[in-house]
C-alpha cells in the first residue's frame, strides 16, 4: 500500500453541478481563452481552448505583450468578479491604454465562489461594473445572463445590449470582430451559493425537475458536452450504458435539455417522493459495540468527493472528542479539490492531548480509513496510510463518475480493480464494501445523507472511538440538519447489523425491468425479440432470431464452446434493428414505463414537458447550423400515443418521417451489417474470432440522434475499415500452433 497505487483514474477538481462557469467560460471555434485567480481556472484542463494564469490584477495582461507577435488577432480573459473588484480592473485599464484586441469576460457570480461563498468585500453589482468599465474606456459592454427579463428598466446605461445566454457564441463572435477592449459580463449567481440559500429559503428554488427516460437515451453524451455538468450520471442497462441525473447533486441550471436528444423531460410542480419504509423503523434497540480504544493515538482517513460533507465528517469527530474530554486534530486536506475533487481528513484521537505529536497520519499508520469515495481510496495520499495488520478499511463502493465523463462517454470505472487493491493493502477480511450512497440516498431522498450513514456503520463496527452519545451531541452542535443526520447514523449503525433489511427498506422491489441485466445469451436474445416484437410485430422479431440463430451455428461450428460473436450480433443487430424513429420515440413514451417510472420519484401535482427537435418543422440555429429544441407541455403525451399507434406505417408509402436522410441512413446501416456479417462468417477461425467480434460490435458507437448520430458514425465507420482490412489480412496460424493454443 506504500507504493504508487496502479489506479490510474483520478477524480480531479471540477466546477460544480450547474455551475455558471459550465456555460461562461465557452470559446466560439477559433477562439482562445486565459484565466484568472477563481474556479474559473479549472476551465484549463476542459476542453475550453484556455490556458494559462496570472495573480489578481494581471489577468489577460501577458496578451498585451503577445499580441504584436502573433497571428491570432483576438483572445478571451476570463475575471472573476470578486477578482475585478480586488484589482481586476487595472488589468482592464492596461489592455484599454495598450489598445489590443481582447475581450474581458467578467464572470458575475454573486459570491467569492471557490473560498466558500462570501460575499465580495465591498459595493458591487452588474450595473456599477457596466458603468465603470465604460468610464474606463472599452468600446463595447453587452450583458449575457440565465435570466435577462429580471433587470428592471433603466437598470444599465443606454446602449448596453442584454442578451440570453443562449446567444453566448454569438455573441463572442460579434465582440471577437469588435476592434480594441470589449467587455462581456455575464451574470448568473454561482450554484453553490444557490444551493446554500435554498436551504436558508433566501433563494427561488423552481419546483422544476429534469429526469431522462433512458429507453429513449442513446447513451451519447451530448447532453454531458453541452452542459458540462456532474450531474448528468450514468445508468447501466440491459441495451448499454444511459443517462440518469442525480437528483441530490442537481442545482437546476437545466442546460443538460439542451442536448441533442429526445428523452430529457421536465418534471414541473410537485417534489420529489419522500421515501417511506425509513420513516417506520425502530432503532431502539440496536446494542451498543465495544469502541476502539485510545490509549494510543487512533487515525481516522476520511476520504471523499469535494462538496459531499468529507471535512463535516472530520469536524463533527472531532467535537465528538472534545466532548469526551480526549485529545483530537483534524487535519483537511481541500484546497481546489473542495470541487468535487479528491478530499482527505486526517483525524486523530487519543486518551490526552499531550499524546498527539502531529495532526497528519504517518504512512501506515490509520486504524481506520472510512472511505465515503473507493476512487479516493485508492489515491496515492489514502493508499500510503493504509498497512496490513494496523488498517481496517470501510469503503462506499457507490458508481460516482469522475468529472471526465462529462467529455468521455466511455469512461470506465474499475470499481473491481480498486476493491482489489484496496483487498491488497489491509488483512484478509479487514477490508468491508458497500454501496452506502444507493442505501443512504433510497432511506433519506438524498446522497448527502451517505457520510454520516458509512459513520454510523463504522460505529457499529466498533471502529470509532467515541460514544453514540457524543457523536449525536456534535450533530446537533453543527446545527445543520439535525434529525436527517441523527437518522441516517442510526441507519448506518442498522445497516451494520441487518443488512438484508436495510436494503429492502432502501431499494424499490420494482426495479426497472432494463436496469435488470440478463444473465445468459439465451435471456439476450428472448428479451431483445420481445422488445422488437413490440417495436414493430413477430415477423420483425423473427427477422432477427433468424439472423442471431445463423450466427451463432456457424460460430459453434467453427470455434466449438466459442460465444463472444454471438452474443456481439445478438445485442448491436438488435440496436440497429431498433431503430429510434419518432414512431418508437413516442412508444417509448406511452408504454406505462416511463410515467410509472416518474410517479414513483415524483409527488404532488406534476406535469411533464417535453424538449423535442422534430426533423419536419425544426429550424437550425443561425450562427452553429445545428438543429434547436423547442418545449412542449403535457399535450404532447396524447400526440405520443396517437403516434406511437402509427407504427405500421413505418417502411411504408406513407411514412413520411421514413423519407428523411436519417432515416435512410439507419436502414442502410442494417443492410451494410447483414453484409458484413455474412462475409466475416465463412472466413471465421481462431485467428480472426476477435476481430470479429469487434466488428460486430461497431454499431455500439454509432450513438446518438441527427448531427450528433453522424458525427459517431464518422468515427465508427472509420474504426470499421480499419478493422475489416485487419480481418482481411489476419492470416490462420500454423497447425502445431493452434494445437498449442488449445
Amino acid at each position: 500500500a506504500l507504493s504508487r497505487p496502479r489506479i490510474t483514474l483520478n477524480r480531479v477538481p471540477y466546477f460544480c453541478s450547474g455551475c455558471p462557469h459550465n456555460t461562461s467560460t465557452k470559446v466560439p471555434e477559433g477562439s482562445r481563452a486565459t484565466a484568472g485567480i477563481g474556479c474559473h481556472v479549472m476551465a484549463i484542463w476542459m476542453d475550453r481552448s484556455t490556458s494559462t494564469y496570472t495573480h489578481m490584477g494581471a489577468e489577460g495582461v501577458p496578451w498585451i505583450g503577445q499580441a504584436p507577435f502573433t497571428k491570432t488577432k483576438h483572445m478571451f480573459a476570463n475575471l472573476g468578479d470578486g477578482t475585478y473588484y480586488h484589482s481586476g480592473i487595472l488589468a482592464i485599464r492596461a489592455a484599454v491604454a495598450a489598445n489590443v484586441n481582447i475581450t474581458y469576460k467578467i464572470l458575475y457570480n454573486d459570491a467569492v465562489a471557490m473560498t466558500g461563498g462570501q460575499p465580495v468585500d465591498g459595493p458591487i453589482s452588474p450595473a456599477l461594473i457596466a458603468q465603470q468599465c465604460a468610464a474606463e474606456g472599452v468600446k463595447k459592454v453587452v450583458v449575457v445572463s440565465d435570466e435577462p427579463s429580471k433587470y428592471p428598466s433603466g437598470y444599465f446605461a443606454s446602449g448596453i445590449e442584454i442578451h440570453h445566454r443562449d446567444e453566448l457564441d454569438r455573441v463572442q463572435r460579434t465582440l471577437r470582430d469588435t476592434p480594441g477592449c470589449t467587455i462581456l459580463l455575464y451574470d448568473q449567481t454561482c450554484a453553490a451559493e444557490k444551493r446554500r440559500r435554498r436551504k436558508r429559503g433566501k433563494y427561488p428554488d423552481p419546483a422544476k425537475r429534469v429526469v431522462i427516460n433512458e429507453l429513449v437515451c442513446e447513451g451519447c453524451g451530448d447532453c454531458g458536452v453541452k452542459s458540462n455538468c456532474v450531474s448528468v450520471a450514468p445508468v447501466e442497462t440491459e441495451f448499454g450504458r444511459k443517462r440518469t441525473i442525480d437528483q441530490s447533486s442537481c442545482n437546476k441550471d437545466y442546460s443538460c435539455v439542451k442536448g441533442f436528444c429526445p428523452s430529457f423531460v421536465t418534471v414541473e410542480g410537485g417534489s420529489l417522493r419522500k421515501p417511506q419504509k425509513a420513516d417506520a423503523a425502530d432503532f431502539s434497540r440496536l446494542p451498543e459495540p465495544t469502541p476502539a480504544q485510545t490509549t494510543e493515538p487512533y487515525g481516522i482517513l476520511v476520504t471523499g468527493i469535494g462538496g459531499t460533507g468529507v471535512v463535516t465528517i472530520g469536524a463533527l469527530l472531532g467535537m465528538a472528542a472534545h466532548l469526551e474530554g480526549k485529545g483530537v486534530s483534524v487535519l483537511d486536506m481541500t484546497g481546489l479539490a473542495q470541487k468535487n475533487g479528491s478530499v482527505v481528513s486526517h483525524v486523530r484521537i487519543a486518551d490526552r492531548p499531550d499524546q498527539l505529536h502531529a495532526t497528519r497520519i504517518a504512512a501506515g499508520e490509520a486504524k481506520l480509513v472510512l472511505a465515503c469515495d473507493i476512487l479516493t481510496s485508492v489515491g496515492y495520499e489514502a493508499a500510503a496510510k493504509m498497512q496490513r495488520g494496523v488498517t481496517k478499511a470501510l469503503v462506499n463502493t457507490a458508481l460516482v463518475m469522475p468529472a471526465d465523463f462529462t467529455r468521455n462517454a466511455d469512461l470506465e470505472f474499475p470499481r473491481g480493480s480498486m476493491e482489489h487493491e484496496i483487498r491488497d493493502a489491509v488483512a484478509p477480511g479487514d477490508a468491508e464494501f458497500l454501496d452506502a450512497t444507493t442505501l443512504a440516498t433510497g432511506l433519506m431522498g438524498d446522497s448527502i445523507a451517505t457520510n454520516l450513514f458509512m459513520v454510523g456503520y463504522a460505529f457499529q463496527r466498533g471502529l470509532i472511538p467515541l460514544s453514540e452519545a457524543s457523536i449525536l451531541r456534535a450533530v446537533e452542535l453543527n446545527g445543520a440538519a439535525v434529525e436527517s443526520n441523527k437518522q441516517s447514523f442510526r441507519w448506518g449503525r442498522l445497516a451494520a447489523l441487518e443488512p438484508e433489511r436495510v436494503l429492502n427498506a432502501a431499494i424499490p422491489q420494482d426495479k426497472p425491468d432494463s436496469q435488470r441485466l440478463s444473465t445468459s445469451l439465451d435471456e439476450v436474445i428472448a428479451r431483445r425479440a420481445e422488445f422488437l416484437t413490440g417495436y414493430q410485430d413477430a415477423a420483425y422479431a423473427r427477422r432477427y432470431t433468424a439472423f442471431v440463430a445463423r450466427v451463432r451455428a456457424a460460430e459453434t461450428q467453427k470455434l466449438p464452446g466459442k460465444t463472444a460473436l454471438t452474443e456481439a450480433i445478438a445485442r448491436y443487430y438488435f440496436k440497429l434493428l431498433a431503430i429510434k424513429d419518432e414512431y418508437e420515440v413516442a412508444r417509448l413514451y406511452t408504454d406505462g414505463e416511463f410515467t410509472k417510472r416518474v410517479a414513483a420519484q415524483f409527488e404532488g401535482d406534476y406535469k411533464l414537458k417535453f424538449h423535442l427537435a422534430p426533423p419536419l418543422t425544426n429550424k437550425p440555429d443561425p450562427t452553429t447550423g445545428e438543429p434547436r429544441k423547442s418545449s412542449y407541455g403535457p399535450w404532447m403525451m396524447g400526440a405520443f400515443r396517437v403516434l406511437a399507434r402509427m407504427k405500421g406505417l413505418r417502411g411504408t408509402a406513407f411514412d413520411v418521417f421514413g423519407r428523411t436522410a436519417e432515416r435512410k441512413l439507419e436502414r442502410a446501416l442494417i443492410a451494410d451489417y447483414e453484409s458484413l456479417i455474412d462475409e466475416l462468417l465463412p472466413r471465421l477461425g481462431a485467428h480472426n474470432h476477435t476481430l470479429a467480434v469487434e466488428l460486430a460490435s461497431i454499431p455500439e458507437h454509432i450513438r446518438g440522434y441527427g448531427h450528433v448520430k453522424e458525427r459517431h458514425l464518422k468515427a465508427a465507420k472509420a474504426k470499421e475499415a480499419e478493422l475489416i482490412a485487419a480481418f482481411r489480412a489476419a492470416k490462420p496460424a500454423p497447425a502445431s500452433v493452434e494445437r498449442v493454443a488449445a
